[in-house]
């Protein structure tokens, strides 16, 4: 079941929670960055078709996942740099709709995922274990930990490939009915 994280931000946590299970949250992001460019060379044609209106193509994945790091790269840090920060939520369809980005060029897509990916991980290698409980409070969940938010990052990954997979699936069939 999908949640929306604004509508139902707990649900939401949960889903992303359950998507990691019990898994490495550093072994699950390390492995998308290929797993993002293995989609993306698969995709061919079908890399901007939505498999259903409002819904995203391979494409908006893609560019989701990218806002997505973004995001998670300044909460860690705030998490980890200052007291209690404020945490704030977004809209993850405007960003991707508004911001046309499933027109974007999906070598810099992937290469600005791959980057900042890095730096997170090795932000979360070289932070002492005590340091990852610091807090932020974000605006819809509450209070949430640096080691949270990397694991809710890891579970994103696993919700957003899984999506991304399902609409190729899709999209490749309506390119093949052209």
């Amino acid at each position: 079941m999908t949640f929306d994280p604004i509508g139902a931000p707990e649900g939401y946590r949960q889903s992303l929670l359950a998507a990691l299970g019990d898994d490495d949250p550093a072994a699950v992001q390390a492995a998308t960055p290929g797993l993002l460019r293995r989609l993306v060379r698969e995709a061919g044609d079908a890399f901007t078709v939505a498999p259903e209106p409002g819904e995203w193509s391979v494409a908006g994945c893609l560019a989701h996942l990218v806002d997505g790091e973004v995001i998670v790269a300044a909460r860690c840090r705030w998490i980890l740099a200052e007291d209690e920060p404020d945490i704030v939520g977004y809209d993850q369809a405007l960003w991707v709709s508004r911001l046309d980005q499933e027109r974007d060029d999906p070598e810099i897509l992937l290469a600005v995922f791959e980057s900042l990916r890095r730096w997170n991980l090795d932000l979360w290698a070289r932070t002492p274990v005590p340091s990852r409980s610091r807090v932020g409070l974000h605006r819809a969940r509450g209070p949430e930990s640096y080691e949270l938010t990397f694991r809710l990052a890891a579970g994103h990954d696993r919700v957003h490939l899984d999506q991304a997979r399902r609409a190729l699936e899709s999209a490749r069939g309506l390119v093949a009915r052209r």
